[in-house]
């Protein structure tokens, strides 16, 4: 059994937000000594556990009441919308701030990559700073240089190790923390949304490292606003909103709740009557469409029914549909001229189109429709990202042989086998 590396119990992080009143831009020396008069005087006039109100000062919770534990090797997750926690929350298990009340159990060292630079002396190079942070460690200078050479490859900024960080781009000095946090063997790794700033090749380069450290039994903390990252790292997820942790789960079911929270209803949209027409082709409203109950091991027929307007006679114009599953994935793109290139030109009426997703072929989870207007070469008429959404509910006679697929298309048809050896016989 894993051991607990973890431990949280009714954490809370208060603010105190100060307000300014309206109509005060500065404050004279006489107003800083009224204050500060007034703050004392109430030390004495307050009675005891009685609050006075102070229409300047405001109580703000980041965290309260979160109660959770990792065990040794688990690669865990931390999403939430923005404001939910999660940077607060990382600072925390990194003893960068003091919680305001629980307490926190943590066995073993702590790497913390929570923006760039952290941990980071601007006057000093690459060099000195690889030092310096295995020395914060708790690591020897041979430990480092064993691990030397390997962080240097990993980072790419051999060029410039001897070049004062503060002089490194966001990007360059992205690579280098990371590429220290991850290679001294921390026992606890804690990466926050700063991988985002590099490119997509090193972000790549990183989950796999960050997968290569969990593996060898060490302990990872990640917050991405990007899913499929979480989902292809994490085997533990942990949601939190507006300061609570509401949800503790494997990364799966995390990630689907926290889609399924922000969604409203989307199966159908309608322009605004006051609309400022800017070009002559434009959409007036659209929805979803189920043609056909859900059968035994299939989804149902959909229709995305697109009614737009043509101001003008002979417009050329393409409308493209694109299907994208909850993690942002493009499954299909389905234009209205495949099969009629006649199609292109739009003459002036109002129209109704289907486009038509057939049964069987969804498997349950979450759609997005992102829909596009535009003319063959660079004018773009309209362009709604993921305006319209639905769901695919899994059937109960077959969930349990559905569930836990990965993808989103579903290709049921019966395997044809033969048995190789009677056909010799």
């Amino acid at each position: 059994m894993s051991e607990t590396v973890i431990k949280v119990e009714n954490l809370g992080k208060k603010y105190v937000l100060s307000h300014q009143q309206e109509g005060q831009n500065y404050k004279a020396l006489r107003d800083v000594i009224v204050d500060g008069a007034k703050s004392f005087g109430n030390k004495f006039l307050k009675p005891k556990g009685l609050k006075i109100d102070d229409p300047t000062h405001e109580e703000f919770w980041a965290l309260k009441d979160v109660s959770f534990e990792i065990k040794q090797g688990d690669r865990v997750g931390i999403i939430g919308r923005n404001g939910a926690g999660k940077s607060t929350l990382l600072k925390i298990l990194s003893r960068i701030t003091e919680p305001t009340q629980g307490s926190i159990k943590i066995k073993g060292r702590i790497a913390s990559l929570l923006e760039v630079g952290t941990g980071f002396h601007p006057e000093l190079t690459g060099r000195e700073n690889i030092f310096l942070n295995g020395a914060i460690l708790g690591m020897g200078k041979a430990e480092i240089k064993r691990k030397f050479d390997e962080i240097v490859n990993f980072a790419e900024v051999e060029k410039f190790l001897d070049t004062p960080v503060k002089r490194y781009s966001s990007g360059m000095y992205v690579r280098l923390a990371f590429a220290v946090a991850a290679h001294l063997e921390p026992e606890i790794l804690i990466v926050d949304e700063v991988l985002a700033v590099g490119d997509a090749q090193f972000q790549k380069k990183c989950l796999g490292k960050m997968q290569e450290v969990g593996k060898v039994g060490r302990t990872v903390l990640f917050v991405s606003h990007n899913m499929s990252a979480i989902k292809a790292l994490c085997t533990q997820c942990l949601l939190m909103h507006r300061g609570e942790l509401i949800n503790n789960d494997v990364s799966s079911k995390v990630i689907e709740d926290y889609i399924m929270r922000g969604l409203d209803n989307k199966s159908s949209y309608r322009r605004s009557p006051n609309y400022d027409v800017k070009y002559p082709i434009y959409l007036e409203k659209a929805r979803i469409v189920f043609e056909s109950k859900i059968s035994d091991n299939c989804s149902p027929d959909i229709y995305i029914e697109i009614n737009y307007n043509v101001a003008i006679n002979k417009v050329g114009a393409v409308i493209a549909i694109k299907l994208l599953d909850s993690m942002d994935n493009t499954i299909s793109t389905m234009i209205d001229t495949d099969y009629d290139l006649s199609r292109f030109i739009k003459y002036e009426g109002k129209y109704s189109v289907r486009c038509p997703i057939p049964g069987g072929l969804l498997c349950p989870g979450i759609y997005f429709v992102t829909l596009s207007i535009s003319d063959m070469k660079s004018v773009r008429y309209e362009y709604l990202e993921r305006f319209l959404s639905f769901t695919i509910d899994a059937n109960p006679s077959t969930q349990n042989i559905f569930s836990g697929r990965e993808g989103s298309l579903l290709f049921v048809k019966s395997w044809e086998t033969q048995n190789l050896l009677e056909r010799k016989a």
